[in-house]
């Protein structure tokens, strides 16, 4: 897809193929153990390393358009958008992680802008992302807001 360039780092951004999936569940991983940890504990988030392995994320890029964002080949952010439940005009944000040292360094920006150049998104009408705690202040620093501006756990 291209080259993004970055004060701290050079960013490529490709769709995302099956010798991915351990890359990007370790990733997961990660981001769910030294982040979303502090908001759900650590037994939610070890249930969610067990259930999102490579197989899961497999899955999800079977029926999702996938992207991985790397830094000197190595596979540091993913992200995919899909259809929400075969819709047409509706689609919803997944798997958008960046590795814990790579935060606060734009690459999540650049995540979220690649997905919304996605055809996905582009002729939905609503976006819907299922985001963690951890997430939502910056999903709203990207002009995101809570659905039907309501703020509550989902």
């Amino acid at each position: 897809m291209g080259l993004i360039n970055y004060e701290k780092s050079n960013v490529e951004v490709r769709k995302f193929v099956a010798d991915d999936a351990k890359t990007v569940a370790s990733l997961i991983h990660r981001n769910f153990l030294e982040v979303n940890i502090k908001d759900y504990g650590q037994e939610a988030m070890e249930e969610m390393v067990r259930t999102h392995d490579f197989n899961w994320v497999l899955g999800v890029a079977n029926f999702a358009h996938m992207y991985v964002f790397c830094v000197d080949d190595k596979v540091v952010a993913c992200g995919s958008i899909a259809s929400l439940w075969g819709s047409l005009d509706e689609s919803i944000l997944l798997t958008v992680f960046v590795l814990p040292e790579y935060h606060g360094q734009g690459i999540g920006r650049k995540v979220v802008q690649t997905l919304e150049l996605d055809d996905l998104f582009t002729r939905a009408k609503r976006i819907e992302i299922p985001a963690s705690i951890t997430a939502c202040e910056f999903y709203q620093k990207m002009g995101y807001d809570f659905k039907g501006g309501i703020k509550e756990l989902d």
